[in-house]
């Protein structure tokens, strides 16, 4: 047994094997990452949103779980497969539009898709990217990328967080069938339920 054990550690760290082994290893993280991410999610949604008796709302959590999980793990591995592609062809040497290439392949063939799921992940990574366009409080490094993100200026972040907000707020009241679905949901619990009640009980325990 032990021998096995050391020539698996030495197939793994034989750096022939590098460039392939990263592309298993990213699915894996992405996998781990995509269940820490959704799992809590859908538990939340499930109590908050959930419809049908508790076998159900089980069902739709680990589906949720799995599918978030699979998508992401599906992306990293694609994402490392067609930068790896790309350096192969191009002599071994990286360009600098590699990482645009890989993702936009991935993005199309993994979260093309339209689900729930699917259009709450690419959402988000608009957000992140939009967010990006905020002045930021230092600049970075002269020359070099920054080592470590940089945040956003305060006083822009908050111009930001005014229009971002008003622009949502606006949307839910005048073209709410616009907003994403989960989010709508959530708005709703928390703009609309909070506007009935006929009694103690469902004015601080439950909705109506």
């Amino acid at each position: 047994m032990e021998a096995r054990i050391n020539a698996l550690n030495a197939f793994v760290n034989n750096p022939k094997y590098a460039d392939y082994l990263a592309i298993l290893k990213g699915a894996r993280n992405g996998f781990v990452y995509g269940v820490k991410i959704r799992f809590p999610h859908a538990v939340v949604m499930a109590i908050l949103f959930g419809r049908g008796d508790w076998a159900s709302r089980v069902r739709a959590i680990l589906r949720a779980t799995r599918t978030h999980a699979v998508n992401l793990a599906s992306f990293v591995a694609l994402y490392k497969s067609a930068m790896l592609a790309q350096r192969k062809f191009n002599d071994g040497k990286p360009r600098k539009y590699d990482t645009f290439f890989a993702g936009l392949l991935g993005g199309y063939l993994v979260f093309g898709d339209r689900t729930a799921i699917n259009e709450q992940i690419v959402l988000y990574v608009v957000s992140r990217v939009v967010a990006t366009l905020i002045p930021r409080a230092y600049p970075a490094p002269s020359g070099t990328a920054a080592v470590r993100p940089i945040p956003p200026s305060s006083k822009h972040f908050s111009v930001f967080a005014a229009v971002a907000w008003g622009a949502v707020m606006y949307l839910f009241a005048e073209k709410g069938h616009t907003i994403q679905p989960g989010m709508f949901n959530s708005m709703v619990y928390l703009y609309k339920d909070s506007d009935h009640w006929d009694s103690i009980r469902n004015l601080l325990l439950h909705n109506v």
